[in-house]
C-alpha cells in the first residue's frame, strides 16, 4: 500500500530513505550530491533505490529513469511528478 499517494513527497524523509539504502549519514545526501561521483552509487545500488521508492510510494518508475536519478533533488522531482504533486 502506498504511503504517500496524492501528497507531497517529504524531502527529508526521502533523504533518510536514500541514506539508509546507501548506508551513509543523511547529511551526506545533500540536494546536489551526485550519487555516482560523490556517494559511489553503482548500478545495483541505483536499482535498489528505484525499487525501494516504487514500493514505498506506490509508483512505477521506468528503468530509464535510472540515468536521470543522479541527485536527491532530481529523485524528489521525479517522484513528485509521478505522484502528481509537482
Amino acid at each position: 500500500m502506498p504511503e504517500q499517494t496524492g501528497t507531497a513527497v517529504d524531502i527529508e524523509e526521502l533523504r533518510s530513505t536514500i541514506a539508509d539504502i546507501l548506508d551513509v549519514e543523511a547529511s551526506e545526501v545533500t540536494d546536489t550530491a551526485d550519487f555516482r561521483e560523490d556517494l559511489d552509487v553503482d548500478s545495483l545500488l541505483a536499482l535498489e533505490i528505484l525499487v525501494t521508492l516504487e514500493r514505498k510510494y506506490g509508483v512505477k518508475m521506468d528503468e530509464s529513469n535510472l540515468q536521470l536519478m543522479r541527485s536527491l533533488k532530481v529523485v524528489h522531482e521525479l517522484l513528485a511528478e509521478k505522484l502528481g504533486t509537482a
